[in-house]
């Protein structure tokens, strides 16, 4: 039998046996001082941490980031300083709504987070498969994210909570109809786009500033299941995209997908007839066409799911010199919860875990706290302040980022007034032909079985003032009732969100 390393305790000591516990004879009581006992149980005990509040169900991998054409007029950012350039990155996609142990299977928006390992820091772009979201104001987040968890007394899912609130927030039809459309339930990750869905900025090096959305486009096509489908690949796996990027990144089948970006001038902002910061809208194509950035590839599962993946820690806050943000309030808020979120969920060092670690030298003066595994200082002891005179790390003002040209009083502002939330829902379900709007019909209907009638009527008077052809579609999926046979086409034609 080949040599074999010797089991160890935590702290170093190898183990004699680890098959039996210490006992005070063959039937007697065990002894507190077994030690080895004590570690294995008090760790097992500990080997959860929280998870996500949304997005918790997810599957990832890394790769690499190489740019294939010039944007260096709108940024200085190095991760686009040539063509050709690489940067290693890693990817996390996700479901919203589900727990841990939900299905991959199921009809939700999916989380779509990159983190870059630049050479000027971690640029982590937190987006989903959607270029839109439900609400514009994160006031409203915890409120709709309350309505796709479970209801507290019967701790199940209520389609009428989610119905109530969508449908007394007309702004999120634009993402309610991609939702219940062929796009709301791909087949596994490789088949959907991504999305950093937010108005984020450039800068570059003359200080001119642009409003930037970026795009991931899949190379590998759009394929999607529809809900009889899905309830079938559900019966035979829960982790059917777990199955599908690990095997296929195993087998050597790297997905890929094309990045670009929509960019507008600074001074286009108030010229549109859409708010350039509002997360429930998308700037037109013909308006914003897209440009070619580069290609993603992934090309290397994780050694270690819950180290690189689980403890896979994404922030908006995490940005790099020649991309800023913008006033997206959306945005504005997810700036802070992210971060805090991984601050509770990780730790005070969450930063320091290896995956989470910037591939360039870190200094800060950040001190102490829970977990505090790497050096406690900026490797002079006397520097543990600044400004300090002794030679401690300072800041260098070439970073500094531009101004932003945009002001306005505080207060609070009514998100509706002047807002159009229809005529974006309406050009999308103009996209669509007969054979997709009827899965987007009976999707809908699905999803209303046992909703209050009075919220029902609520929702379709939405759909009427998108079109009434929307509204008298979902009536009559509604009064056909859920045992009609699945109608899909053996190709359905492809469609793009009217972005």
């Amino acid at each position: 039998m080949a040599d074999r390393t010797t089991l160890t305790t935590t702290a170093g000591a190898p183990v004699g046996d680890n098959q039996n516990s210490l006992s005070a004879g063959r039937h007697g009581p065990l002894l507190l001082q077994d030690y080895q006992l004590i570690e294995k149980l008090a760790h097992q005990n500990r080997e959860r941490i929280p998870e996500r509040v949304v997005h918790a169900k997810g599957w990832g991998a890394f790769g690499q980031l190489t740019i294939t054409n010039d944007i260096s007029r709108y940024t200085n950012a190095r991760v686009f300083a040539q063509v050709g350039k690489k940067t290693d990155l890693l990817i996390r996609f996700s479901t919203v709504a589900g727990e841990q142990g939900a299905a991959d299977a199921e009809r939700d928006v999916r989380g779509f987070a990159i983190k870059f390992y630049t050479e000027e820091g971690n640029w982590d772009l937190v987006g989903n498969n959607t270029p839109v979201f439900f609400v514009r104001d994160p006031l409203k987040f915890p409120d709709f994210i309350r309505t796709q968890k479970r209801h507290p007394r019967t701790n199940m899912r209520s389609p009428t909570a989610m119905w109530d609130f969508w449908s007394l927030s007309p702004e999120s039809l634009h993402q309610v109809t991609i939702l219940f459309s062929d796009r709301g339930l791909p087949i596994g990750p490789q088949f959907m786009n991504g999305y950093g869905s937010h108005t984020y900025s450039f800068w570059n090096d003359a200080g001119e500033r642009y409003w930037v959305k970026f795009h991931f486009k899949t190379q590998q096509g759009h394929r999607h299941y529809t809900n009889e489908e899905s309830v079938g690949v559900i019966g035979h796996t829960r982790e059917s995209y777990q199955e599908a990027l690990f095997g296929g990144i195993e087998r050597g089948e790297y997905p890929r997908w094309n990045m670009f970006v929509q960019i507008m001038p600074e001074t286009d902002v108030g010229k549109t007839p859409y708010d350039p910061f509002d997360l429930t809208k998308v700037w037109p194509h013909g308006d914003y066409p897209l440009i070619e950035v580069g290609v993603v590839e992934l090309n290397r599962n994780p050694d270690n799911y819950f180290a690189e993946i689980e403890q896979a820690a994404f922030s908006p806050s995490n940005i790099v010199r020649g991309i800023g943000f913008s006033p997206d309030k959306m945005l504005q808020g997810r700036i802070f919860s992210y971060a805090d979120a991984h601050r509770h969920r990780l730790g005070t060092h969450y930063e320091a875990l290896p995956v989470n670690a910037p591939r360039c030298p870190v200094h800060h003066y950040h001190k102490d706290g829970a977990m505090r595994f790497f050096r406690n200082d900026t490797g002079n002891p006397d520097a543990y302040y600044e400004p300090n005179s002794f030679g401690g790390p300072v800041e260098d003002r070439k970073y500094l980022e531009p101004p932003l040209r945009i002001s306005g009083e505080a207060m609070r502002y009514d998100h509706r007034e002047g807002n159009d939330d229809y005529s974006q829902p309406r050009a999308l379900f103009h996209l669509f032909d007969d054979t997709q709007r009827y899965r987007l019909f009976r999707n809908l209907a699905a999803a209303m079985q046992g909703v209050p009638q009075h919220i029902v009527d609520r929702q379709i008077g939405h759909f009427e003032k998108i079109d009434p052809a929307y509204a008298a579609g979902v009536r009559a999926a509604l009064a056909e009732g859920s045992g009609f046979e699945d109608a899909r086409d053996t190709q359905p034609p492809a469609f793009e969100p009217a972005e």
